[in-house]
């Protein structure tokens, strides 16, 4: 402090910036200090960051958040793959690889609890596939016979058709692979489920879809819904001390459920009612027509392609095929969404990351594809004579890259402790 300086008061700005890093009793300011009493690092700007923090997933938010056709694609590319195979172990993989990514990516909105609901209902189907092989038989012919059931005779127009009889191994074998493969589909769409906001997909419908769209999408969220009021009952009644399990509390429960659900409907048709849903624009007949023969034949054309696809010898003529159907329906959702009056607010972006995500299940689908056309025998391990499957290296690889959306989407947030609660 100068004598010229009264008491209480802080030296000037120049003062404390010309004696900024003058360590005590040196005389001059160092080296590395610029006129303005900035270091030339700090004139620089500030430090940056690790190179590797710059790729890592963002926390999820309004601005960052996936594009929800991103993660169905990814989940059809999955299943697609699973359409390709009865491999158990590759059928497997697919699943795990669905798992995990729904482990590290889903929220805790009341559609992201719905994932368990399908691996449920696919191991029911599982189930359901056995029983029907041992009560209706198989084509599948065995010799390892486990038991024999009591058979029932049909009359004479049911002939090719027995109820009860010899069950096999080779014949449970072939039931469990092809009652596995819907299974996995089943899990795949799951995944889709428990992944996308289906509000958000709505958003990002064409405007011709946008009155089919609003039917799929309160079609797809009143399962989820259904599954978190039954999560909210038994919790209630388990907190009160009534019995959750038996006949009598599934009764109890499922009256709630079902006056929830009719409220929901209501509450829908009513905000819908609104905003005017269902106001058309006019449009030229020649427009219109020319609008129902590109989506008709668009859409024709891509059940042709997708059938190809999922067929054994079509794959060579069903990827054109769904190309050009894709984009004759493509142009007429585009003259169709002349009809709708309605905007968008606010549409989600498909960035670079919702690219990787729908890449890496459309990479998987590609590459089982194309194993299937060079070594069908390791995706369909045969059950006659009996054998163990084994398990393909480069199509196992090929699963791992449905693997890439745990990595690059974005992170959800984490609930806070109060929230939990």
């Amino acid at each position: 402090m100068t004598n010229d300086q009264p008491w209480g008061c802080s030296a000037p700005p120049a003062f404390e910036a010309r004696n900024l890093g003058r360590s005590p009793g040196s005389g001059a300011a160092p080296d590395d200090v610029t006129p303005a009493g900035r270091s030339h690092a700090a004139a620089a700007g500030p430090p940056h960051g690790p190179t590797y923090k710059k790729w890592q997933a963002p926390l999820a938010g309004r601005a960052t958040a996936l594009h929800a056709g991103a993660w169905w694609l990814w989940a059809l590319g999955l299943a697609t793959a699973a359409s390709r195979t009865t491999n158990p172990l590759l059928l497997g993989m697919i699943i795990g690889v669905a798992g995990y990514v729904v482990a590290a990516r889903r929220t805790d909105a009341p559609w992201a609890r719905s994932y368990g609901a399908f691996l449920k209902l696919g191991l029911f189907v599982i189930g359901l596939r056995l029983l029907f092989s041992m009560l209706l038989g198989s084509p599948i012919p065995g010799s390892h016979t486990l038991f024999t059931l009591p058979e029932v005779p049909l009359p004479a127009w049911a002939q090719g058709i027995r109820f009860g009889g010899k069950v096999t191994a080779e014949q449970l074998v072939f039931a469990f692979y092809d009652g596995a493969k819907l299974a996995t589909l089943l899990v795949c769409v799951g995944a889709a489920n428990a992944l996308a906001n289906p509000a958000r997909l709505l958003k990002s419908l064409p405007a011709a879809l946008y009155e089919a769209g609003v039917a799929v999408v309160v079609a797809m969220t009143f399962a989820p819904n259904m599954v978190a009021d039954v999560v909210r009952l038994r919790t209630a009644r388990r907190l009160r001390g009534r019995p959750t399990g038996g006949v009598k509390a599934i009764l109890q429960i499922g009256l709630p459920v079902l006056e929830g659900a009719l409220e929901r409907s209501v509450a829908i048709a009513a905000s819908m009612d609104a905003r005017g849903y269902g106001r058309t624009a006019e449009v030229p007949p020649a427009v219109r027509h020319t609008t129902n023969a590109l989506t008709l034949g668009g859409l024709l054309g891509m059940c042709a392609g997708t059938y190809g696809l999922l067929a054994a010898e079509g794959a060579a003529y069903g990827l054109p095929v769904l190309g050009i159907g894709l984009l004759l329906a493509l142009a007429g959702l585009r003259l169709g969404g002349r009809r709708s009056v309605r905007t968008r607010y606010r549409p989600d972006r498909w960035g670079p990351r919702a690219w990787l995500v729908a890449g890496s299940g459309a990479t998987v689908a590609a590459l089982l594809i194309y194993a299937g056309t060079r070594d069908p025998a390791a995706l369909h391990p045969g059950v006659v004579p009996l054998a163990a499957p084994t398990l393909p290296l480069w199509p196992a690889a090929a699963i791992l890259i449905g693997l890439l959306p745990a990595f690059v989407a974005p992170v959800p947030p984490v609930p806070s402790e109060e929230a939990s609660r």
